[in-house]
């Protein structure tokens, strides 16, 4: 009887070993994942407001890095996914559209005093505020995510 004991032990051991060990990526641990690589891009942005245009190129390059990172993080959860995909999505349009203006702002600065110069301005004026328009549009989606993220990492 006591032989019986030992298989017995060995295999229900190795199975709550098995079972901790892939807890270890618990819905808590992969929210805090995400969250920590948000709250990366998003004190990002408070830093870099209001910025020049070389400055506005390099925060859009880091903007699109924090987004390459979200979608590296490897989420099992599947409505972390779905969030997840939300970020992504996100960031990379902010990257676009931080770029793209700071770009057009930079097109300004070598404009002549001429009618094509006068145009390039106009244009790149027309590029800065649909750029910050788009902006504007995903900053509200982004500020709704978060809060559909953290209503979902509350939740038990």
């Amino acid at each position: 009887m006591v032989v019986c004991y030992k298989y017995i032990i060995a295999p229900v051991s190795l199975s709550m070993a098995l079972l901790l060990v892939s807890c270890g990526d618990s819905k808590i641990a992969q929210c805090e994942r995400l969250i920590k690589q948000v709250n990366e891009g998003t004190e990002l942005l408070d830093k870099n407001k209001g910025a020049q245009v070389t400055t506005s190129l390099k925060l859009a390059k880091d903007l699109k890095e924090v987004s390459d990172k979200i979608r590296d993080l490897g989420l099992k959860d599947e409505k972390l996914q779905d969030h997840q995909k939300k970020f992504v999505n996100t960031f990379e349009i902010l990257s676009q559209n931080i770029d793209k203006a700071a770009k057009a702002l930079g097109s300004t600065k070598t404009a002549k005093a001429s009618n094509q110069g006068r145009k390039t301005i106009q244009k790149a004026r027309d590029d800065i505020d649909t750029a910050l328009k788009n902006a504007t549009d995903t900053a509200a989606k982004f500020d709704s995510s978060v809060g559909e993220l953290n209503q979902y990492c509350t939740k038990p």
